[in-house]
């Protein structure tokens, strides 16, 4: 799945791949969105895709395009970013990119159904990362008072931004720098300061985390946290690293360049890279 983060005319693609890398396919599964930001893969086979403008709303899209997107208005209207499931607990986590964004979480009347359910928004103060509740946000589909001016106390980050759900922790990062961890199973929160944007991609079985860093490069951070250069791209300096994911069997890491080599924002000129591995993902032999 790919997001474009085009002004009125973004959306979602879907480019198919075989086993092999090769590109088998491309067609649209969301169109006549509004800067559509980072999205994610639900358990149950859908994807999310969230506008990244004040008001922006969720869509819910059928990756192989034959049923019609619909937008999740109860999951909130506000400047989405990004989003990760938490099949444990049965929550959606989102990010707000704004300023003064906040953390919420979504919890589904009945989980795989999400035209129903609570916004709740992270409360707590700076200095006290064990003192944080989650309160319901009261108006989740309100236009004119935004969802993060409607809970007192909400928690405020710096445009917090791509996040990542893995073995009870999600994961976001900001823009002064900082990796956010939300620790689910103690309800605890703490930063770490990292060069990376968009969120890590889960470890390998070897222990090591991917993630893009500045200057256009992807590096492998080791179980000690020792971050070494894995791939940086030339050319691409006006650009961002976005969308980093691994093939299900672990043997292609696929990235996309999202401004390519001209850096024009509103432009056609992304570009969708494929690296083969072996990563330490895949099934045995």
């Amino acid at each position: 799945m790919s997001n474009s983060e085009t002004p009125l005319l973004g959306g979602v693609s879907a480019v198919r791949f075989a086993a092999d890398g090769a590109t088998r396919g491309a067609y649209r599964i969301l169109s006549g969105t509004n800067v559509n930001g980072a999205g994610c893969a639900t358990p149950w086979n859908t994807w999310l895709s969230g506008e990244a403008i004040p008001g922006g709303r969720i869509f819910e899209c059928d990756p192989y395009g034959v049923a019609a997107a619909m937008p999740r208005l109860s999951m909130g209207r506000f400047t989405h970013e990004s989003m990760a499931c938490d099949p444990d607990r049965r929550v959606i986590y989102l990010t707000e990119d704004e300023p003064d964004g906040c953390f919420y979480r979504f919890v589904p009347d009945e989980w795989g159904d999400l035209t129903s359910g609570t916004l709740q928004v992270l409360v707590g103060a700076a200095d006290r990362p064990d003192a944080i509740i989650w309160r319901r946000v009261p108006n989740p589909a309100a236009l004119i008072e935004p969802a993060r001016h409607q809970v007192v106390g909400a928690r405020r980050f710096d445009r917090p931004t791509g996040c990542h759900y893995a073995d009870g922790v999600c994961r976001f990062v900001t823009a002064d720098g900082l990796l956010w961890s939300y620790d689910s199973v103690s309800h605890s929160i703490q930063a770490d300061p990292r060069p990376s944007s968009p969120p890590p991609l889960p470890p390998t079985r070897s222990g090591e985390v991917f993630a893009a860093g500045p200057a256009m490069t992807i590096d492998v951070l080791s179980p000690d946290g020792t971050a070494s250069p894995f791939l940086r791209l030339i050319g691409h300096d006006a650009s961002a690293i976005t969308g980093a994911a691994f093939s299900p069997d672990g043997r292609h890491l696929y990235f996309s360049s999202q401004r390519g080599t001209t850096g024009a924002v509103a432009g056609t000129d992304g570009v969708t890279y494929a690296v083969t591995g072996p990563f330490g993902r895949g099934t045995e032999g």
